[in-house]
C-alpha cells in the first residue's frame, strides 16, 4: 500500500477529529504506520475543525500534507477549502446535506453523499462523520469495514459504548450509498 493522505473537515462538533481517530486508531490495529493531526478553529462548536491522518505500510516522511490523496468534506466550507488541493487521481466524499453545488474537478472521484440525511433516517443526526468514513472504506479500502469496525469497538470510550450499534449502523449506510452510487 502506497501511503495514502486524507484530511477530515467541517465544522466543530460534526465528529471530524473522531472520525480521523477511528481510522488511525484502526491502522495501527492493523501494523500500519499512521499519523494524525487534529486542527482546531477558534470555536469548539461551529467553528472550523480538520484533521489529516496518513497511513502507509512503511515509515511516513512527513505528516504534513498538501495535496491530500482523500477528503471527508462535511461542509461547504471544506469543500471549497480542499477541492483544489486533491492530488490528481484522488478522491473528495462530500456531505450534500449542506450544500447544493456540483464537484468541479473531472480528474478526481467524487461522491456527494447526503450523509445528515441519512444519519436523521437512523435516528442519530451525530452520525455523519460515520457515514462518511463507511463511504470512504467503500470507495478506498485502506481499511476493511471489518477493521473499522473493530477499531472503533476497541477504542471507543467506555461511556460511549452504547453507542457502537448506531455507530455501525452509520459506517453500513454510508458503505451502501457509496456502492449504488458508484457501483
Amino acid at each position: 500500500m502506497k501511503e495514502t493522505s486524507i484530511i477530515i473537515s467541517g465544522f466543530g462538533g460534526q465528529g471530524t477529529l473522531f472520525a480521523g481517530q477511528v481510522l488511525a486508531y484502526t491502522a495501527l490495529d492493523n501494523d500500519l504506520e499512521v499519523t494524525w493531526i487534529p486542527s482546531y478553529g477558534p470555536e469548539m462548536r461551529g467553528g472550523t475543525a480538520h484533521c489529516t491522518v496518513i497511513l502507509s505500510e512503511e515509515r511516513i516522511g512527513s505528516p504534513i500534507v498538501g495535496n491530500p490523496d482523500i477528503v471527508l468534506a462535511l461542509n461547504l466550507p471544506s469543500v471549497d477549502k480542499y477541492e483544489s488541493l486533491i492530488t490528481s487521481g484522488g478522491m473528495l466524499i462530500a456531505n450534500s446535506s449542506l450544500f447544493n453545488r456540483e464537484i468541479e474537478r473531472e480528474d478526481i472521484t467524487s461522491l456527494l453523499i447526503p450523509a445528515n440525511k441519512i444519519a436523521e433516517e437512523i435516528g442519530m443526526a451525530r452520525l455523519a462523520n460515520m457515514i462518511m468514513v463507511g463511504a470512504m472504506v467503500k470507495l478506498n479500502p485502506i481499511l476493511t469495514m471489518e477493521m473499522v469496525k473493530a477499531g472503533l469497538e476497541e477504542h471507543i470510550p467506555k461511556r460511549h459504548r452504547k453507542t457502537l450499534p448506531g455507530n455501525f449502523e452509520a459506517m453500513e449506510k454510508g458503505f451502501a450509498f457509496a456502492e449504488e452510487a458508484m457501483g
